[in-house]
């Protein structure tokens, strides 16, 4: 009876495992498409050209109904802080795993 609870136990590790790193895998594939556009994003912020930008939205140069999101200043920073947070934290997970797995 303990052999068949191993076996399933790591049966339901097996599944588990396999559909975290398909999905992993799925979602660094997205991250790795949209980088030259997060790239873009991160050298427009802070830039002359987004400056006047923003200066201009405030002035009510531009029409109501842009959506100007990107002329948030904290809506960018986030996002800027939060990729580099995932970027630290994928750095530490591969090392631990390196480190625990012997690669």
């Amino acid at each position: 009876m303990e052999q068949i609870e191993r076996i399933t136990q790591m049966e339901a590790c097996l599944d588990a495992s396999e559909q975290a790193i398909r999905e992993l895998s799925e979602a660094l594939s997205a991250f790795e498409e949209v980088q030259t556009k997060y790239r873009q994003l991160s050298d427009y912020y802070g830039s002359d050209q987004w400056m006047q930008d923003y200066e201009d939205d405030e002035a009510g140069k531009l029409p109501k109904d842009l959506k100007r999101g990107v002329l948030s200043e904290d809506a960018v920073y986030d996002l800027i802080t939060e990729n580099r947070e995932l970027l630290v934290r994928m750095l530490r997970l591969v090392t631990s795993a390196l480190e625990t797995d012997g690669l």
